[in-house]
């Protein structure tokens, strides 16, 4: 059963690790990173897969994200060692639907039916998979500027680049993710949109 559950959670690694490292809390990441998010989360699922309500990714995926914002509260929660704060729960749990929802927009088509929904939800975790395969610091560049909807200048002001410098990160890690999501013999997806 653990191993079945395992095999179940496994694909969604790369995508609970991408929204772990955009809201993990600053002053947590010298003492956790986001793989040890992800970590806790599936202990958590496996702990809890009898709630999960079906097995196709968009369902699977928003099981998991809610996992993954309880865990970060509660990081967040004893990093200062006080009571659980349903605001901030919230605030966060916003935080974690709004980068999905930034990623989901990353995609060139939107699916609105049942089964495009289900192929939609695979191509945010394949998109989540290339996004890991990116060199620093475009994958931190594309993750500001999708994720978070950060804009340029911030992002450059943040990361001490110019401007320029910035937007050609954000151009390179955006063609390299078209090349490797984009389908035929090259690629392996679909096409990523600016």
């Amino acid at each position: 059963m653990i191993h079945e559950t395992i095999n179940l959670l496994e694909p969604y690694r790369p995508y609970l690790r991408l929204l772990a490292r955009v809201h993990l809390d600053p002053q947590l990441q010298p003492k956790l990173d986001s793989s040890d998010i992800v970590q806790q989360t599936f202990a958590r699922a496996v702990a809890g897969i009898e709630h999960l309500q079906g097995t196709e990714s968009g369902i699977v995926a928003a099981w998991l994200r809610q996992i993954l914002v309880h865990t970060l509260a509660d990081a967040q929660r004893d990093l200062h060692r006080d009571k659980r704060n349903i605001d901030r729960e919230r605030s966060l749990h916003a935080a974690v639907e709004e980068s999905n929802a930034g990623l989901a927009h990353c995609l060139a088509v939107d699916h609105t039916s049942p089964s495009g929904q289900a192929v939609r939800a695979e191509e945010l975790l394949e998109l989540a998979r290339a996004l890991e395969e990116l060199p620093e610091p475009q994958r931190t560049v594309v993750v500001l500027k999708h994720c978070r909807g950060t804009k340029l200048a911030v992002i450059a002001e943040q990361l001490e680049m110019t401007p320029p410098a910035v937007a050609s990160y954000l151009r390179r890690g955006l063609a390299t993710l078209r090349n490797h999501l984009a389908p035929g013999p090259s690629g392996r997806g679909r096409d990523y949109a600016e």
